[in-house]
């Protein structure tokens, strides 16, 4: 391979490091709300896994396992939407077929 193309890959390589870490200060920035129980129990939670803020409906405070249910239910649902914003985010910085855990 010449010197110019390793130069030139090295240079792609630098500019997409720059993009992936900018994206992912970004993402740090970006809460989702997962819900549960037609929004009697809330969680927000940054792109970060950082949980902001849970809402409980007063109502669910006598039932321990609605209210342990309900809250499993809506930290998934919380995660699976970081997990698609991720994904939107730092999709087109990664050529395909490279895998990052992000």
């Amino acid at each position: 391979m010449a010197k110019g193309g390793m130069g030139n890959i090295m240079k792609q390589a630098q500019m997409m490091q720059a993009n992936l870490q900018k994206a992912q200060a970004e993402l740090a920035n970006i809460d989702v709300e997962g819900a549960a129980g037609n929004g009697l129990i809330k969680i927000t939670i940054s792109c970060k896994h950082e949980i902001k803020k849970i809402d409980i409906d007063p109502s669910l405070l006598e039932d321990k396992e609605m209210l342990e249910d309900l809250i499993k239910v809506a930290f998934k649902d919380a995660l699976s939407k970081v997990e698609s914003t991720s994904s939107q985010k730092m999709g087109g910085l990664v050529p395909p077929g490279m895998n990052l855990p992000f």
